[in-house]
């Protein structure tokens, strides 16, 4: 899993700045998922979702600076009484984040996660948060007290994971948690040299000729730099694995906007916040592109099935996403906002129910268009709101 990795921000989906061979590799033996959304495009919220199938706030964490219930069930706890062996490596965004401390830097990079606030994986070594993407920080199971490890932080987080499996004995269950490519974009990215942002492609509905554009360009710039290092920590974790008796999931806490229309980072409900990769390599299934509604609150219910040897199957015809409240960080969403999203429509409610936007994604997959005020959307809105 990583962190602010959008849908489209990768070779196999067609983006011409994306430089990631180990996942195209990966995406042509995986189901791909070319319509999987989070279910909360902010971090603790898309963690706590993920790991306990169950939506903000009724998961427990209904605020930023929430933290996942001691007690709240997650996979881990499924699959551990299953016989599985659970470890957990990487950003673990879900302990306590007291307000005095800066949310960047080392100071939240080493806060301690206390064993039972772990959800309930036997085996952790992660780090609270902090947006080092080198030379981070862990602590956990072998290291009592944090500890700085040299490196590129997806090179080192998928060092220890790949560690680790090598001596696994018997059934396991791995979440490999990274950061990147979440800001700061300039960080350095294990001897990925930026583009030069001049060369990038843009989306269409990036506004032209501005600061919106310009700030866009260098982000991107960074940003696939780090898509481009975190690829190959990837790739050569992946190698060490057995594809014959190993199901693999990749995937993203959420996007981000990088200027499209107008706007940055995440929490956002367009599709370059709300739309995240989602690729499936299982053994038993054939490569196929999938268009599914699935959400990343589907996963501990997918990754139960394969267990005990079942099939999975998206259960329904819509998703639905959220922003359960405002995190009053610069650049996000201003808004409580609640969506529902099919591959062809999106309808997204204020807090009070009332529409904000309508779009038709069949004919407008950039979305350039908000048809909610518009005449004839009536019953659109009638038949998304009824999908609820």
């Amino acid at each position: 899993m990583t962190t602010q990795w959008r849908a489209q921000a990768c070779g196999y989906a067609g983006d011409a700045n994306a430089r990631t061979p180990a996942l195209d590799a990966l995406a042509a033996r995986s189901v791909n998922y070319t319509q999987a959304v989070t279910p909360h495009p902010f971090g603790p919220f898309a963690r706590a979702a993920m790991l306990t199938g169950v939506a903000s706030p009724w998961n427990g964490v209904g605020d930023y600076f929430d933290a996942l219930p001691e007690l709240a069930p997650t996979v881990a706890h499924a699959l551990g009484a299953c016989g599985y062996q659970t470890a957990w490596f990487g950003k673990w965004h879900l302990g306590e984040k007291p307000r005095d401390v800066p949310l960047v830097g080392e100071a939240h990079a080493r806060i301690v996660v206390p064993e039972n606030r772990r959800g309930g994986f036997a085996f952790w070594e992660a780090f609270e948060g902090g947006f080092q993407l080198n030379d981070p920080w862990l602590h956990g199971t072998r290291l009592p007290a944090p500890v700085r490890l040299a490196g590129y932080q997806s090179d080192v987080v998928c060092h220890r994971a790949a560690e680790w499996l090598r001596e696994a004995a018997g059934p396991w269950f791995t979440v490999v948690s990274l950061e990147a490519p979440h800001p700061p974009y300039a960080a350095p990215a294990a001897g990925v040299s930026p583009a030069d942002p001049a060369t990038l492609v843009l989306n269409a509905n990036v506004p032209t000729g501005g600061e919106t554009e310009a700030r866009a360009r260098r982000e991107l710039a960074g940003y696939y730099a780090h898509i481009a290092a975190t690829d190959r920590a990837v790739g050569r974790l992946l190698s060490t694995l057995d594809r014959e008796s190993t199901v693999v999931v990749f995937t993203s806490a959420h996007g981000d906007m990088h200027g499209a229309h107008g706007l940055f980072r995440k929490g956002w409900p367009h599709e370059e916040s709300v739309r995240v990769p989602l690729l499936v390599a299982h053994p038993q299934l054939a490569p196929r592109t999938d268009g599914a509604p699935v959400s990343l609150q589907d996963l501990p219910a997918m990754t139960q099935a394969w267990a005990v040897g079942m099939a999975w199957h998206c259960p329904r015809a819509q998703a639905v996403i959220s922003m359960p409240s405002v995190v009053a960080l610069p650049d996000q969403c201003d808004r409580i906002w609640r969506g529902v999203r099919t591959p062809e429509h999106k309808l997204v409610c204020n807090a009070d129910g009332s529409p904000w936007l309508l779009f038709d994604l069949a004919a407008d997959p950039l979305e350039l268009n908000n048809l909610a005020d518009r005449p004839g959307s009536a019953e659109w809105l009638r038949r998304l709101q009824a999908l609820d």
